[in-house]
């Protein structure tokens, strides 16, 4: 390894996810079955809503951006930890790391703004409904899709380039099982001042602002229902909600436990634990919560399996 200046030849060790030798062999096959339903689930659901033209309305355009989204998202750490569970050296290179925490940076946000955008449409479908299609025609969804993509990339350069500005000539050792970086900045000799500025300050813009938009879309949309009459007609309204509601809610609570809690609250048991389920849980569970919840979703799957009611 070569230190100092040379930061961009350095090579990191990750520590991994255990070194219990006994414990590889389960962990592999329940991270290889997790990436497998995640893959397979999101791939299938953005199938779906491509052959069924019944779900080429908004909601579902989000959704298959989400889905595809989620799939990038957990290819960027998943593969790699399966990989360093089959081998005793957990060797990344510095360009690799880099490129990993880009990608983190870059796609998580965009999740985030895509949930928003997802809750702007189910304010616009219970709040505004004879105006629906207007609010949320192509136009709409492409614009917010592409502030989605902006401000996400924004965040994902920023945080790359900063890091690269810094000198690591410490222990090269990432007490992680993939680069991220909170673990990166407590290697570096240099001050680390601008990066925690930024990843203090990029939070609000990627979590709690996002995070205030869709709580203050579903004040609007409980207040709607609540003054739907029939108790039947609040329970659509509700179930229409629902699934988009359970994603936020798991997103954004692993999310903030892992980013925005004070550095005080470390600890690395806590912080591995939350990054499993920041990183590989939350992917996989979009899927299952959207087929399992969703009475359209499911009606395409069993129209795709040939097997529809006739009903």
């Amino acid at each position: 390894m070569q230190l100092g200046n040379e930061t961009s030849s350095t090579q990191f060790v990750l520590e991994g996810l255990t070194d219990a030798e006994e414990l590889k062999p389960l962990l592999f096959i329940i991270f290889l079955l997790i990436y497998l339903v995640a893959m397979v689930g999101n791939l299938g659901i953005v199938g779906l809503i491509l052959i069924d033209s019944r779900l080429h309305t908004p909601m579902y355009f989000f959704l298959a951006n989400l889905s595809l989204l989620d799939s990038a998202y957990i290819s960027n750490t998943v593969p790699q930890v399966l990989a360093h569970l089959l081998v005793s050296v957990r060797i990344i290179p510095y360009r690799s790391c880099l490129t990993q925490i880009f990608f983190h940076h870059f796609l998580a946000p965009w999740e985030c703004f895509l949930l928003t955008a997802m809750a702007y449409d189910r304010y616009a479908a219970i709040c505004q409904p004879l105006h629906y299609l207007v609010l949320m025609g192509r136009q709409t969804r492409l614009l917010l899709g592409s502030l989605s993509f902006l401000f996400a990339l924004i965040n994902g350069l920023t945080h790359t380039i900063l890091v690269s500005l810094l000198k690591f000539c410490r222990s090269h050792f990432i007490t992680h099982f993939f680069c991220d970086i909170p673990p990166l900045l407590r290697l570096s000799c240099s001050s680390t001042h601008v990066n925690e500025l930024a990843m203090f300050y990029f939070s609000f813009l990627v979590a709690l602002a996002p995070c205030a938009l869709v709580v203050i879309s579903y004040i609007h949309v409980v207040v709607a229902v609540l003054r739907i009459r029939s108790a039947e007609g609040r329970r659509k309204a509700f179930s229409t909600c629902g699934s988009h509601l359970t994603m936020v809610c798991i997103f954004y609570i692993t999310s903030v436990l892992c980013y925005i809690l004070p550095s005080s609250a470390y600890s690395r048991l806590r912080d591995r634990v939350l990054s499993v389920l920041f990183v590989v849980l939350t992917p996989m569970l979009n899927p299952i919560v959207y087929s399992m919840r969703n009475k359209e979703v499911k009606r395409a799957l069993l129209k795709a399996l040939g097997k529809e009611s006739t009903s």
